[in-house]
């Protein structure tokens, strides 16, 4: 059974970063509504956390944390 992961990205260009990124890697990533992506595949999740975590590495933006109503965005400085 395939599993679909939901992401959202700060900005555009971040999601097309994004995309560019878990597409080389292999993942099935589609763009969805303006900063959202879709990620499919069975046993995806475990393995897409960790290419996360490199593409905001890879990024280099000192990203900051927003919690708001429980969740925790990662966003870029403004400016």
């Amino acid at each position: 059974m395939s599993e679909v992961v939901h992401i959202k990205a700060a900005r555009i260009p971040d999601r097309d970063r994004l995309l560019t990124m878990l597409s080389s890697q292999g993942y099935d990533a589609r763009p969805l509504n303006g900063v959202e992506i879709d990620v499919y595949g069975s046993g995806a999740a475990p393995r897409l956390y960790g290419a996360l975590e490199d593409a905001v590495m890879a990024i280099g933006d000192p990203f900051v944390p927003i919690k708001h109503e429980g969740v925790i965005y990662l966003r870029p400085p403004v400016g």
